[in-house]
Formats: structure tokens, C-alpha cells, sequence
């Protein structure tokens, strides 16, 4: 994958001149906002205990990096899309959490995760890093479910707006931040230059 991309907004003025010279889009992102008066909690409590019978829903501690790194491995190659959503892989450090980046998962019975989502915190707002599921628990609303776990506790922390986005290809995670109530309310290009395409019969 070429790093000779650029990365800007659907509506940004330099896209028609790009677009004029050759460039193409190659993929597309969108990014979403939840704020907190928004909020449904009867809702989001109810996307939590969905997941329940698949394993423990709960925030995930410095005692989890193990299980933590364990699943990112496991998903490093599922993440869709291009370099706008690219997952760099989990160091032990990017792992632990902290008052600044917490992180919710479901423990599956067996002690492994059966999914998990991280989150970076600023004073009174949170955006999410990544959400991701394993391959055998995925079609279970699992996403959905951390996601809603995450934003019931952070709620109670204080913060007031979320943001979080993915790539236009990844239907299943846009669907579960709609049904957590985010807003996608922006558009994003990956677009490559022509020679950065693949050539007939490469």
C-alpha cells in the first residue's frame, strides 16, 4: 500500500483540483458525534446486556494486557479500508490504560476477549482509537455493546461530546455506532495519484 495518498474532507476545496489532475479516491472514511444530552442510557444499557451471555461486559484494566495484546494480534489484518483507518499494531504500552485512555471489553467465559474498544480522553471529551471483535464472535452486536459500555461509564466521568469514525467499507461498525446514537456528520477521501494505482494485469 502506497504512502503517496492524500487524506482530506469530502467538501474540501483543493479536492476539485486534485480530482482535475488525475487523482482518484480510493477509499472513503466517515467520522460520527454523540453528545451527551443525546444520550438514550435505558438504550445503551440494554445494547450492554445483550452481550452478556457471551461473556462479562466490563472496563478493562492494566491486569488485561495480556488478553489485550493477545486479540489485537489476532485482528491486526481486519481492519478495512486504507490509510485513513489503519490499525497500527498494539504495544504493551498502547495497551495500558490510564485516566486518559480507558479501554471496555466482553471477557469471553474461556478468559480470553471476545471484544474491546479504546478510547482517548480529554478533559470532558472522548474519541474512540478502535473497536474490534473476534472472528468468531462477530454478527453478535458485540461492538455495539462495548461502545455502549464505554459511553455509559464515561458518562458518568464527565464527558460531554465522542467522536469516533471508520472506514465506508466497514458496514458492520457503522451500523453499531448508529445504533449507539453517534452522528455521522463528515465525509473523508483517501485519494491516490495515478501512478499509485495498480496498472491492467499487475
Amino acid at each position: 500500500m502506497t504512502s503517496d495518498v492524500r487524506i482530506l474532507r469530502s467538501d474540501a476545496p483543493e479536492r476539485a483540483g486534485l480530482e482535475r489532475d488525475g487523482w482518484v479516491v480510493a477509499a472513503r472514511s466517515w467520522g460520527a458525534e454523540l453528545i451527551a444530552a443525546d444520550c438514550d442510557r435505558a438504550r445503551l444499557r440494554a445494547l450492554v446486556a445483550r452481550a452478556e451471555p457471551t461473556g462479562q461486559v466490563r472496563a478493562l484494566t492494566a491486569d488485561d494486557v495480556a488478553i489485550i495484546l493477545a486479540l489485537d494480534a489476532a485482528t491486526a489484518n481486519d481492519y478495512p479500508g486504507r490509510e485513513a483507518t489503519a490499525h497500527a499494531p498494539l504495544t504493551a504500552s498502547r495497551a495500558t490504560v490510564s485516566p486518559s485512555r480507558r479501554a471496555y471489553g466482553i471477557v469471553d467465559p474461556d478468559g480470553s476477549l471476545a471484544a474491546m474498544t479504546f478510547v482517548d480522553i480529554e478533559p470532558e471529551h472522548a474519541e474512540v482509537d478502535f473497536t474490534v471483535v473476534a472472528a468468531r464472535r462477530r454478527g453478535l452486536g458485540l461492538a455495539t455493546a462495548v461502545k455502549a459500555a464505554s459511553v455509559l461509564d464515561l458518562l458518568d466521568s464527565g464527558v460531554t461530546a465522542f467522536r469516533t469514525g471508520g472506514s465506508s467499507e466497514n458496514s458492520a461498525i457503522l451500523a453499531a455506532n448508529r445504533a449507539v446514537g453517534f452522528e455521522v456528520d463528515e465525509e473523508w477521501l483517501t485519494l491516490a495519484p495515478p501512478a499509485a494505482l495498480p496498472t491492467a494485469g499487475a
